[in-house]
């Protein structure tokens, strides 16, 4: 995706790339290798995109949400969720509208580039 839109973004001098990745991609995951190098992945992407696409007036970030209220978390019981509640410091789980305002910042920003923003309410810090 992002080599699609880079075509356009360089012609014009001017763009944002917000690439989502997950806390996953900092820390890792027992049982969850492939999905965190995955994400990790994203996060140096994001990275080395920043300083390529800089000089064209292009900024890239990522967003590494902590365990937000989403389909994907579906299959968890309630017990687990209360579980990763306590281990959060602000005790509770995030909803979309967190990770919504981050990108809504990051559209409007125009100095923010090379940045991994992990949302997760403490709970990796």
């Amino acid at each position: 995706m992002s080599q699609e839109v880079c075509r356009n973004m360089i012609h014009n001098k001017n763009g944002c790339i917000i690439n989502i990745s997950s806390i996953w991609g900092l820390v890792g995951a027992s049982c969850e290798v492939h999905y965190s190098v995955s994400k990790a992945g994203i996060d140096a992407m994001t990275k080395s995109l920043s300083k390529e696409l800089g000089p064209s007036n292009i900024r890239v970030n990522s967003i590494a949400p902590g365990i937000i209220n989403t389909d994907m978390n579906k299959n968890l019981t309630r017990e687990d969720i209360e579980n990763i509640k306590q281990e959060i410091p602000l005790e509770r789980i995030g909803e979309a509208i967190d990770i919504e305002k981050c990108i809504e910042w990051l559209i409007e920003d125009k100095y923010t580039t090379g940045q991994v923003i992990s949302i997760n309410g403490g709970w990796v810090i």
